[in-house]
Order: structure tokens, then C-alpha cells, then sequence
């Protein structure tokens, strides 16, 4: 079989990822068996670009050992297990494995190059203990001192770079070590299993396969500028067409460090006994104050009640008839000439202008006005407030009043157009062109 740069190898796996071709059609134009292939692509899978770089290969007796016995205690094929340590050729597996069944470990030991001496062979004796005391006793001494100071340091790097040492930290240090030191050592001294040290290496060789949806839950949370929490990224998921639990969605936003922002107070709004309308049959009205810069603003919008939509506002510094008279009028420019509207509104007194009646009986619009003393008949409004001044007024900073007006129109665009609504599964725009569409 001939041999392939290592830009080859990568751009035969990228090929095959791609998923345009299978590993026959691409081992047939390259001139190879199509297990190449695929041991290819499970190298590149644990170990990346590094995996066609060109290795380390005098490993030692106990390395060897030591894969053999992650290959028998996991029960991984001889193409996974090369995979993960990165060695070139599963059957280098086999025929380690082979070495030590016939032979022992021994047979692992690593021969010296060169023409083998002519000097006749004596019986080995089993190896032995060094004598305490003795030179091969102090070398051996200086050898796992050697490999302890070369451990802490490497450890003490990661501790102040992040303050704090995990389980994870140990075993990128092993590895790192593992052609140089008996893993067996090393694992001794760190204080972990020897199976926890193979579990780990190979979890974290492998590509994250969260990756795609993490990113995902990541842009439309910056999208929603954090306001929205795990049940409504959940839905947005299920807009874009992923179907994914609600706990794994706040599991993956707690890894990420994901947090809504907003902290909404309970409002027990009253819901009567409302049935299914359309756009336009029922828009509700109300003003809000707010304190801002020193100075006090006065919002006055209209909702539509089949969706939620803000249908258009008005904002002043006096809460002056004309604040009403204007929303009234730009209102009723979205309104169409064939209609049954109902215009819902408390007991203030700009709602009792017998220019604001006229300006609705004009146009055929029945008024209606919650009972004295009962605030629940305009709770839908009083719900919009209560989220506007969550997700919007106490959560943004304004340098003045026209950039708080450039930015409130901003928030009801994203509210109308972008921001979900629980109920709905989507937002009031597009839950109305849905239902125009299927109408």
C-alpha cells in the first residue's frame, strides 16, 4: 500500500465528513483499502489534525502494557483503541497483543537497534528489586523524583492560570507524560484510578457533540439579549425545527453559564371567560408612567387581545388628552374599513372625553370600560407594562430621553416581531400572518 502525506490523509477524512462520498468511492481514487479510510477518520476524530503529524514511536513497555489493559478493560476494537492513542496502525495492537500472550512483558521491551551482538546468550533471571542503597536503587529514586517535580509543575501551571485543580487537570497532565513516565506511576502519585484515567482520556478526545446545539442556544440568547430562559429557548429550538427536552436545553445553558436576566414578579391576572377571536375584534388601551432622568414620561399603546400585539403607542411628558387623541388616531389607521371592534379601556378620565367616544363612534366602534374598582378587566395591559419594564426599562441604561424613545421603539418592534409569547409558541406577528395565512 503506498504511503500518504499527512495533507492526504486530512483531505481524504474532510472528503469523507463532507458525506458526498463513501470510503470505498474516495479509497478507490486515492489507490487504498477503504479501512484506511476509516481508521483515518477515527484518528481525526480523537486527536484532530495532530492525528496525521508525525508521532512519537519508541514507546515504551509500559505504555504498551497499559493500552493493551484500557483495550481488555473497555472492550474497544483495535481501530478505536489506536484512535485514542493516537498510533498510527491498529494491527501495531495486534501484534503487541500477540508479543505478550506469547512471551510476556518482556516482549513489550523495545529492541536496540543495529547487528545483535555475537556474545552468547546466558538465562535470564526474573527482574529483581534494586538493593537498597545501591546504584540502580538511587537512579530509580532519582527517576520517580524526577517524574513527581515534573508533574507539580505542570499541575501548579493550570492551578494558577485557573485557581482550581480538576479530575480533567490530572489526566491532560498524564497524557502529556505518558510517553516519558510509567502511566502506573503517575496515576499512583495523582491519586486516581488507572480505569478512571483511560474513562477520561478517552471522553475527552472526542468532538462535543452538544457543539452545534450549544452554539445554537448561544445565538439566541445573545439574540434575545438574555431576557429569554430555558422553556422559551426551548420552543425557539422547536421553531427552527430541533425538538429538544427542556431539562437538556437548561443543562447545556447552566454548562455555558447562561442565566435570563429578567426577574418577572408574579401576576395573577384575571382571564375570565374569553373565546377565540380574530385581529381586530377586541384592542385594549391604558397609560403608564415613567420615571426617567429626572424627568416622568407617559406611555399610552394599544394591544390587540387575539395576539398580543402592540398595534401603535404614543409617549409624552404630560399625561394630556392629546397623548390619547393621537394614539386613537394612528390606531385607527391600521384598523380596516370592515370591522367589529371592541375598544377596552378603564375608567380614566381621557377615555371618558366625549371627544374620545366620538372619535369611536365615528369609526363604529363599541367602547368598553372596566367596572369602577375592578383594575383585573385590564390585566392584559397591565401585564404588558409589568414585562416592558422587566426586559426593558430596568434593564438598559439610557443617556437621555430621546435615546430612551429610540430604544422603546426598538423593544416593541423585537416584542411584536421577535419575541416569543409563551401561549403562542411564537411571536404576535407571526402568529397573526399564520392566521391570516391558514384563514
Amino acid at each position: 500500500m503506498a504511503k500518504y502525506t499527512s495533507e492526504e490523509k486530512l483531505q481524504a477524512v474532510l472528503r469523507y465528513i463532507e458525506g458526498k462520498e463513501s470510503s470505498h468511492e474516495i479509497a478507490r481514487l486515492i489507490g487504498t483499502d477503504h479501512k484506511a479510510i476509516l481508521n483515518w477518520v477515527k484518528q481525526y476524530e480523537y486527536n484532530g489534525v495532530e492525528a496525521f503529524i508525525k508521532r512519537y514511536t519508541n514507546y515504551s513497555a509500559q505504555f504498551k502494557l497499559d493500552v493493551l489493559n484500557y483495550m481488555i478493560e473497555n472492550g474497544t476494537s483495535l481501530l478505536e483503541t489506536a484512535a485514542i492513542f493516537n498510533i498510527a496502525t491498529p494491527s501495531t495492537l495486534r501484534f503487541w497483543k500477540k508479543q505478550f500472550e506469547t512471551k510476556g512483558f518482556d516482549a513489550l521491551q523495545s529492541k536496540k537497534k543495529g547487528r545483535p551482538s555475537m556474545k552468547k546468550e546466558t538465562n535470564k533471571q526474573p527482574k529483581q528489586a534494586p538493593v537498597e542503597g545501591s546504584p540502580e536503587a538511587l537512579q530509580a529514586e532519582i527517576n520517580r523524583l524526577r517524574m513527581e517535580n515534573e508533574y507539580l509543575k505542570k499541575l501548579n501551571g493550570l492551578s494558577s492560570s485557573q485557581g482550581k485543580i480538576t479530575k480533567e487537570d490530572k489526566v491532560n497532565v498524564i497524557y502529556e507524560l505518558r510517553h516519558k513516565y510509567s502511566v502506573k506511576a503517575l496515576v499512583a502519585f495523582a491519586e486516581i484510578p488507572r480505569s478512571t484515567y483511560y474513562d477520561l482520556v478517552k471522553k475527552m478526545n472526542r468532538p462535543d457533540p452538544d457543539a452545534e446545539l450549544k452554539a445554537e442556544i448561544q445565538e439566541i440568547y445573545k439574540e434575545h439579549e438574555g431576557r429569554y430562559g430555558y422553556r422559551r429557548i426551548r420552543d425557539e429550538l422547536a421553531n427552527r425545527g430541533q425538538k429538544v427536552n427542556h431539562k437538556k436545553v437548561q443543562r447545556l445553558m447552566k454548562a455555558l453559564g447562561l442565566k435570563c436576566i429578567v426577574r418577572m414578579k408574579k401576576y395573577k391576572s384575571y382571564k375570565g371567560t374569553v373565546g377565540k377571536i380574530a385581529p381586530n375584534e377586541k384592542w385594549v388601551t391604558d397609560i403608564t408612567e415613567f420615571k426617567l432622568i429626572g424627568e416622568k414620561l407617559y406611555l399610552s399603546p394599544v394591544l390587540d387581545l387575539f395576539n398580543g400585539e402592540i398595534i401603535t403607542y404614543t409617549i409624552g411628558s404630560r399625561p394630556t388628552y392629546s397623548l390619547v387623541s393621537e394614539m386613537v388616531e394612528k390606531a385607527l389607521e391600521r384598523l380596516p374599513e370592515e370591522h367589529q371592534l371592541l375598544m377596552h379601556s378603564d375608567q380614566g378620565w381621557h377615555y371618558q372625553m366625549k371627544q374620545y367616544r366620538h372619535a369611536l363612534q365615528s369609526r363604529g366602534i363599541v367602547q368598553s370600560m372596566s367596572r369602577k374598582g375592578n383594575c383585573y378587566d385590564n390585566s392584559v395591559m397591565e401585564n404588558f407594562f409589568g414585562i416592558m419594564k422587566s426586559e426593558f426599562l430596568y434593564l438598559k441604561e439610557f443617556k437621555s430621553v430621546e435615546h430612551f424613545k429610540k430604544e422603546l421603539e426598538n423593544y416593541i418592534n423585537y416584542y411584536n416581531t421577535k419575541r416569543m409569547k409563551a401561549k403562542l409558541k411564537m411571536s404576535p406577528v407571526q402568529y397573526r400572518t399564520h392566521f391570516t395565512q391558514a384563514v
